[in-house]
């Protein structure tokens, strides 16, 4: 049996077991477990070893959205018209047979836009217009002289740029005008519907569609079919202009709206008459009368 006083007795579990429960919250280290002391210290500071590794330049977009500071691209850059682009090919597809084929109580806007206005079906469909205008046009001019033989037939190229001005002033600077007018009314008025510049751009790009086949259909020699086609490419796209802008001045003084909505029409109808007037228009043949001499 040892004594009280063996040397070989441990009394330091003693003293280390008085020492825990002087401090209850201090920790205690196995000697086996050699990463614990670095982890706890990386803890304790706040730091781990996966943040070290990060890239502090990774999240600077998610940063920067989360705070509010991403800053959208500026009205005369590129990035700007970039999402106007953008767009899939079947979403133009409806957006053009919607605007050959308006329905009463269909905003063409609501239906087919759904606050995301594209350039891309505008662009091309003024362009398409504008070369279908051009090309057409010397095309019915040929065949109106085929069979006489003082005429010499020559390509008209101005016709290119002259379609060109027309069509894509009508596209921009129109749109522009009713944007400035609804922009006008809607501080005047409350409640009243308002629409983004490029949502009116696509309206006016899109409406222009009926207007491709109809100036190919103008070659052929038949007077009374090229204004049969324009009477109908009239009322296809004049409807879906003011099926779109009435909702916009239905709330509105009635001579304001009906004058607003009578402009819209009007300009639609210069644009149709004055290119079959300016590209179709056969000049006459000027034929020279012999006159016989007496001697």
């Amino acid at each position: 049996m040892a004594s009280k006083n063996d040397p070989f007795q441990f009394q330091e579990f003693d003293e280390a077991g008085d020492l825990l429960e002087a401090n209850r919250d201090a920790t205690t280290i196995s000697i086996d477990d050699e990463d614990v002391k670095p982890q706890k210290q990386s803890a304790a500071t706040g730091f781990s070893s996966e943040a070290d590794t990060e890239d502090p330049l990774a999240n600077d977009d998610q940063a920067e959205l989360l705070s509010g500071q991403k800053k959208s691209p500026s009205f005369w850059s590129f990035e700007y018209y970039q999402r106007f682009f953008d767009i899939e090919t079947h979403h133009v597809k409806e957006r053009i047979i919607g605007s050959m084929m308006p329905w009463p109580r269909k905003n063409f806007i609501n239906v087919y836009l759904r606050r995301n206005p594209d350039l891309y079906g505008p662009f091309w469909i003024c362009t398409t217009l504008v070369f279908a205008t051009a090309i057409s046009g010397n095309i019915s001019n040929f065949l109106a002289h085929q069979g006489n033989r003082d005429y010499k037939y020559t390509p008209e190229f101005r016709k290119v740029t002259i379609a060109a001005t027309i069509i894509f002033s009508y596209a921009w600077l129109v749109p522009l005008a009713v944007w400035g007018f609804l922009l006008w009314r809607n501080n005047k008025m409350v409640n009243l519907v308002s629409y983004a510049f490029m949502e009116i751009v696509c309206v006016y790009g899109y409406s222009l569609s009926i207007y491709i086949p109809a100036v190919v259909l103008w070659i052929l020699p038949f007077n009374w079919l090229s204004w049969c086609t324009i009477v109908v490419a009239l009322c296809l796209s004049g409807s879906v202009l003011v099926l779109t802008f009435w909702p916009a001045v239905r709330d509105d003084h009635p001579r304001v709206m009906i004058a607003f909505l009578s402009v819209i029409v009007l300009l639609n109808i210069l644009l149709a008459v004055g290119c079959k007037t300016y590209f179709f228009t056969i000049p006459g043949n000027k034929t020279v009368t012999p006159t016989n001499s007496t001697t």
